[in-house]
């Protein structure tokens, strides 16, 4: 930024001397250039991860529907993100199935990520019309590109 010397401006974020105390910091050049190479090694293989995430989560989606009875799937059926599936259980507990869930290795989570670590059950479930002691056995679980047909089987079982 250039400045005449007559233009008087004050410091937005106060703390630090650089720019003639206009600036507080410096950046993390080789943080930024590291962070944007990452950036465009994902956005490479992004199309791939996410055919391949939504071939195990449209699995797992219809092998919990069909086995596990008093399911439903929170959400649309394929109109989601490519490795996010988020049921609810009636007559069972959010926590107690979690509690259940990593006493056998499992990670997930109940309700929406918004609300991780409440007892309440989501806000966003309640607002697409689940009664709240459906919405309070909700769990999420998250797949990834690293995700197996064996952990999902696993999961199911």
């Amino acid at each position: 930024m250039y400045l005449k010397n007559t233009v008087k401006i004050g410091s937005f974020i106060h703390g630090g001397a650089q720019e003639r105390g206009k600036k507080v910091e410096t950046h993390n050049t080789p943080g930024i250039i590291g962070f944007a190479k990452a950036t465009e090694i994902a956005e490479k293989n992004m199309h791939i991860r996410a055919e391949y995430e939504t071939k195990l989560r449209d699995y797992f989606i219809q092998r919990v529907l069909d086995e596990i009875p008093h399911t439903i799937l929170n959400g649309h059926k394929t109109q989601r993100l490519s490795n996010n599936a988020n049921f609810s259980f009636r007559f069972i507990e959010d926590e107690s199935l979690l509690i259940l869930l990593d006493q056998s290795g499992i990670c997930a989570s109940s309700g929406s990520a918004c609300i991780s670590g409440s007892l309440d059950p989501s806000h966003v479930l309640l607002s697409i019309g689940l009664p709240h002691e459906t919405a309070h056995g909700s769990l999420r679980i998250t797949l990834s590109d690293e995700t197996t047909i064996e952990e999902i089987e696993f999961v199911i079982e």
